[in-house]
């Protein structure tokens, strides 16, 4: 059996939730979609800490970020597929 590095609740969220220690660019993750167990392989591009979010898809600025299939802010710069989702490029709509 093969640990995921990433958790996506549901097949409509565009980030994923980074669930292992020290993972770096460059790696292929097992990424899991825990809404019905499905798996997909995506690379990471940077060096992202546990609990951080990735990119699904190449996402713009101005776009929802969708996690547990809810609006959980907006993306203020652009970012690629599998790269880190943090206070740089993702901000909350709430103020």
């Amino acid at each position: 059996m093969t640990v995921p590095h990433l958790l996506v609740h549901a097949h409509d969220d565009n980030v994923g939730v980074v669930v292992v220690e020290g993972l770096r660019s460059g790696t292929k993750m097992l990424c899991v979609v825990t809404s019905d167990n499905s798996s997909f392989e995506l690379e990471a591009l940077d060096d992202v800490p546990i609990g951080h979010k990735i990119a699904l898809g190449d996402l713009k600025s101005g776009d929802t970020a969708i996690k547990y299939g809810e609006d959980i802010g907006k993306f203020v710069a652009d970012v690629k597929k599998g790269s880190h989702v943090h206070v740089h490029n993702l901000k909350t709509k709430r103020w």
